[in-house]
């Protein structure tokens, strides 16, 4: 067994310092009837490779001694360790592995403790009349955790078609398996399905929606590491019915309406070119009537009342000229009829 001076020179933490001030302070206090308690410290809960203190509070007075035990009972078999207050020393016992230290004040170092450390360890304090008085500690170790890693079957499943199966590596006992969408806890659904341990994560029905990044987490309660990423991205099967809409689909739509558009255009301007194109040939033969009216009368300027006086003179004269028999200037008879003719278009 090592004596304290030698905690120095092998442990992980500086305890010398810290151990000298708990005995001083055990050695200085005054007696006491509380009950005798055990502190494993930095915490009963530790990483296999660190060092644990079992430190003692509240001995009780005339003591001659102290004996630490592996398990809840004084057991010689499974004794580590006993210190002799009268002598100012230690012996070793069967259960001593070569990485336990104990003190005058009753604490005992356990150095690079390992998995097969967890367990209870006891202290027995034996006073003058040989009355011990036990108490008992319980130690957890826990395996370091490596960084995960997630696979899966499929990375880049057909939507509303391919199932994707995630599962988080490597397998590890007394840990708890957390897994996270887009940085996202996953939440409950009917698409999801977890295995008993959470270390498989089943998308039953893959949508888009499901595209992102997928992490896993694994903890103990004494530390933590999460994965890398590994991202999923869900292929659209245009054979498939889906609510949406692929980019073909969103072109082809806004081709057509251009094309209605265009359509609708060049029909509202054929009814416009169409219905403007009428009143202007209307527009023009109205021009067109009092423009020959004008011609036959030699370009003359007249009033319409004088118009009215002319038309209703050639009128009459057409007339007599038709009850002539015969005439000496048959050329004129022909014109004159040929003005008639013009003058009742």
């Amino acid at each position: 067994m090592e004596p304290a001076s030698a905690l120095s020179q092998r442990g992980h933490v500086p305890w010398q310092g810290f151990l000298l001030s708990v005995s001083l302070l055990t050695l200085w206090s005054p007696p006491t009837t509380a009950q005798l308690v055990l502190e494993l410290m930095p915490s009963p809960n530790t990483t296999e490779g660190n060092d644990v203190l079992f430190l003692v509070h509240n001995l009780p007075e005339n003591l001659i001694g102290y004996a630490w035990f592996k398990g809840q009972a004084v057991d010689s078999k499974r004794q580590i360790a006993s210190y002799n207050l009268g002598i100012q020393s230690n012996s070793t016992g069967p259960a001593y592995s070569g990485r336990e230290t104990i003190y005058p004040n009753g604490s005992l170092l356990f150095q690079n403790v390992t998995l097969e450390d967890t367990g209870y360890y006891s202290l027995q304090a034996i006073p003058v009349d040989l009355q011990g008085e036990l108490v008992t500690g319980q130690l957890r170790v826990y395996p370091e955790l490596p960084k995960p890693h997630v696979t899966t079957n499929n990375s880049d499943p057909v939507e509303h078609k391919d199932p994707v199966v995630f599962t988080c590596e490597p397998e590890i006992q007394n840990v708890t398996y957390l897994w996270l969408i887009n940085s996202q806890s996953v939440q409950n659904s009917t698409r999801l399905e977890l295995s008993k341990d959470n270390r498989t994560l089943t998308l039953l029905s893959v949508t888009r929606n499901d595209a992102g990044r997928y992490e896993c987490e694994i903890r103990n309660p004494v530390s933590a590491n999460r994965s890398d990423p590994v991202y999923l991205n869900v292929v659209y099967d245009s054979t498939q019915g889906s609510s949406g809409l692929s980019a073909g689909a969103i072109a082809g739509i806004v081709i057509g309406v251009l094309a209605a558009i265009a359509l609708i255009a060049a029909l509202v301007y054929f009814l416009y070119i169409r219905k403007t194109g009428g009143a202007n040939d209307q527009r023009d033969l109205t021009d067109h009537k009092p423009s020959a009216s004008n011609h036959s009368q030699g370009h003359s300027d007249i009033s319409p009342n004088e118009i009215d006086e002319v038309a209703y003179s050639s009128l009459n004269f057409s007339v007599q000229e038709s009850k002539k028999p015969t005439s000496a200037y048959p050329s004129s008879t022909t014109t004159e009829t040929v003005y008639s003719e013009v003058k009742k278009k």
